[in-house]
């Protein structure tokens, strides 16, 4: 039996509305996702000087406190660790002149007492000396 007999055969053909579609949605995420690096600049030549150059450095004054809780400043030994000796020791280490102030550089060893720390940073501050840095070793 043929069933389809009086009926005429459609043409086939591709519909392209939803490949343009799908096309334009992967063109907008290609566009979105890739980097467009430009690099302008311009190209001078800077004038050279043989000039040294000034690095006005903060002078340092090294100061050791001992598991003893005994105290050095510049590799002398304070005679008293009442906080006022220890800010006359700092005033005189003081450089005359610097156009910055000195750092203290504190060197306590692990086992130091926590007092004589605290000190040397009281003396310190009594002194004038307002920048106090911690000598540090790396961790093991």
């Amino acid at each position: 039996m043929n069933f389809g007999r009086g009926r005429s055969r459609e043409d086939l053909e591709i519909n392209l509305i939803p490949l343009i579609d799908v096309l334009l949605v992967i063109i907008i995420f290609l566009m979105l996702t890739t980097t467009y690096s430009r690099f302008s600049g311009l190209e001078i030549n800077l004038p050279t000087a043989d000039a040294k150059t000034n690095q006005d450095k903060s002078p340092e004054i090294d100061v050791v406190v001992t598991a003893r809780g005994e105290i050095l400043i510049n590799r002398v030994p304070v005679p008293s660790k009442e906080v006022d000796a220890i800010a006359d020791v700092l005033k005189r280490a003081a450089p005359e002149g610097s156009t910055k102030p000195p750092v203290i550089v504190i060197n306590a060893d692990a086992q130091t007492p926590h007092q004589r720390v605290i000190d040397v940073m009281q003396a310190a501050q009594r002194a004038g000396l307002p920048y106090v840095s911690f000598a540090t070793q790396a961790g093991r």
